[in-house]
């Protein structure tokens, strides 16, 4: 399956123990809201999306970007 690079926002920021639970990702955190960016195929972008549920983390939104655009923010 193909990758591509998303960046899924979610709301208020992550904890420690939150923080484990993405350790795959590039965390950023901006004011009220928090982006894990990361390259993921469609299976993974689908898990990623199931965890932030189960643990009740509110789910922003989401977009696929290129590679270079989320190195820049």
């Amino acid at each position: 399956m193909c990758t591509h690079r998303y960046r899924i926002i979610i709301g208020g920021g992550l904890g420690r123990i939150t923080r484990q639970a993405f350790e795959e990702f590039r965390i950023e955190s901006n004011g009220g809201q928090t982006s894990l960016i990361a390259d993921l195929d469609q299976a993974a972008l689908l898990a990623v999306l199931i965890r932030i549920q189960s643990l009740g983390i509110e789910l922003v939104g989401f977009s696929r970007t290129s590679r270079e655009t989320a190195d820049r923010r």
